[in-house]
């Protein structure tokens, strides 16, 4: 996504065993804070992480920061999914209004940060459908494409999808300077 910036972008593989951050913070921009702060000090070069997860409005934000694991310690997209169309039983569709949202922080060496959200609406359907994406994509529908996230190409979902505006900030924060 900053291939075209001409910036040289490293993953943490390329530095061997990276030291482990435990997500405990209250929000996606604490959890991500955390791990580019972690990472800066720990590399000495900038670092950029993500957290982001899927916000129900009927669930007042819920699972949010939990989205990975909302079914407990070692769940699956599969029991994910069920358990949110457990606690959407019997909600109408205008009730079911969603958003997945992503926060960028880019944190430099000397500690100082900048961060980048972005969010992408939708609502919950009531059955999976398609099979592109992972996560919460086969019952997150997009009412303007008419489909799910998972039925999305994944060059379609990759330039339209939450981490991609929040990339897209990024990038014109650093196409400035």
């Amino acid at each position: 996504m900053l291939g075209d910036l001409g910036i040289e972008v490293r993953s943490l593989k390329d530095y061997g065993e990276a030291p482990e951050v435990v997500e405990d913070g209250r929000t996606f921009f604490e959890n991500a804070l955390k791990k580019a702060r972690t990472v800066a000090e720990w590399t000495g070069e900038a670092a950029l992480a993500d957290d982001s997860g899927l916000e129900v409005d009927h669930l007042e934000g819920k699972p949010g920061i939990y989205s990975s694991r909302y079914a407990g310690e070692g769940s699956t997209d599969e029991k994910n999914i069920q358990k949110l169309l457990e606690r959407l039983e019997g909600i109408p569709a205008e009730k079911r209004g969603a958003a997945f949202r992503c926060v960028l922080v880019l944190c430099r060496s000397d500690g100082s940060y900048e961060s980048f959200e972005g969010q992408w609406r939708g609502r919950i359907i009531e059955r999976p459908v398609g099979t592109h994406g992972f996560g919460y994509d086969p019952v997150f529908f997009l009412s303007e494409q008419g489909v799910t996230v998972a039925q999305l190409d994944p060059a379609i979902k990759n330039s339209l999808s939450h981490r991609a505006q929040a990339f897209q900030k990024l990038k014109e924060r650093l196409r400035q300077g």
